[in-house]
């Protein structure tokens, strides 16, 4: 009875913000590829790039695959070499392989078609109650709420919320909500504005520029000072460090790829080959040597580190010429520039793929 009182006088808190906010979209929203011709197929694309991705960082991305993948049968057919080097860069690469899973779904159930319902978005893979609304109500003009970060942090605002965000029930309710405030002519546009003020005016981290909201006014956290304690998170938990010992092999100027497990981090993508642990150059020499292999030199490569959802990865490298080829299990050797050009390599590895790519313009320049 409690939480449905509160429910109420939240929604009526709400009523009336759609006006203000959707004349603020309108004159202020961020001009944005995706947002050009909000067709269905190019809006799915666009918001499954955007899952945990800034917006800048989609931009290029989102431009070249489109190009490369104009349609829903063209991402059905791509082989996953060129699908996942077309991603290379952008992480969480389940994202793209569920995208490719829905799309040959769809060419097999819907005709080739996505489908204009929301309950039938969400049964896709990698498709979610958060990306079905937005396709529903921004490609189809259906009235379904979307719930993300940025919504989470105007609303709590807005109502002056101490509510924990991060939980299930906080994301049902204000999806409910929203959903009784919503304009149903223009769903896709409020679902934006939403969104557009949290990334843009509402941000987090306790600065938002008040100054620029049109819904300033009614905004209970602001009226009583409680930005800087709103939204509410549960505490964040410490990330596992791992240390990896990076092998740039080299041999008869080719250089070593291995392909990673089928299942866990980074599943089936192209890495360079390590060692675990922080290694030093003696002893990362030790350990080859053991393995069977010939060095005829061996550098540093540099230190890189790089921050998963879960797990900190620091790492050590080494770049190393072979007087032959080691005999690992899913060791490959490439040229360069074809694996420059072919192989998708996850980002975590940029700073020793930087290397590759320099080793080869030398080369080119000689």
């Amino acid at each position: 009875m409690k939480a449905e009182k509160e429910q109420n006088q939240n929604t009526q808190m709400l009523t009336g913000i759609a006006e203000p906010l959707l004349a603020w979209y309108r004159g202020h929203a961020r001009v944005l590829p995706w947002r050009e011709r909000p067709e269905p197929y190019r809006v799915w694309v666009s918001e499954i790039m955007l899952q945990q991705t800034r917006v800048e960082a989609v931009k290029p991305y989102y431009e070249r695959f489109l190009s490369a993948l104009p349609s829903i049968a063209a991402l059905a057919e791509a082989p996953e070499e060129q699908l996942l080097k077309l991603w290379e860069g952008l992480g969480y690469y389940s994202r793209v392989r569920n995208l490719q899973k829905a799309a040959q779904k769809v060419m097999q159930e819907y005709g080739g078609a996505l489908p204009a319902s929301y309950e039938q978005l969400k049964s896709l893979p990698g498709i979610g109650e958060y990306t079905a609304g937005a396709i529903a109500s921004i490609a189809f003009g259906i009235a379904v709420p979307v719930v993300d970060g940025n919504v989470l942090r105007v609303i709590s605002r807005i109502t002056g919320s101490f509510e924990q965000v991060d939980t299930a029930a906080c994301k049902k309710r204000i999806w409910k909500e929203l959903g009784q405030i919503m304009p149903g002519d223009a769903p896709g546009d409020f679902n934006q504005a939403l969104m557009e003020l949290g990334a843009t005016v509402c941000l987090p981290n306790g600065a938002p520029l008040c100054e620029r909201c049109p819904l300033a006014d009614g905004c209970i956290a602001r009226a009583n000072g409680w930005i800087p304690q709103i939204p509410v998170r549960a505490p964040k938990k410490q990330k596992k460090v791992e240390h990896h010992t990076v092998l740039l092999l080299w041999q008869d100027g080719k250089i070593a790829l291995q392909r990673r497990q089928e299942k866990g981090l980074l599943a089936g993508m192209w890495q360079f080959p390590s060692l675990a642990g922080r290694l030093s150059r003696e002893e990362t020499k030790q350990e080859l040597e053991r393995q069977g292999a010939e060095i005829l030199e061996i550098r540093p490569a540099g230190q890189a580190q790089h921050i998963f959802t879960h797990i900190i990865w620091k790492m050590n490298g080494y770049d190393i010429c072979l007087k032959q080829p080691l005999g690992w299990e899913g060791l490959q050797f490439w040229e360069p520039k074809e694996m420059l050009e072919r192989a998708a390599l996850p980002a975590a590895f940029r700073h020793y793929t930087a290397l590759v790519r320099q080793a080869a313009e030398k080369e080119r320049e000689e």
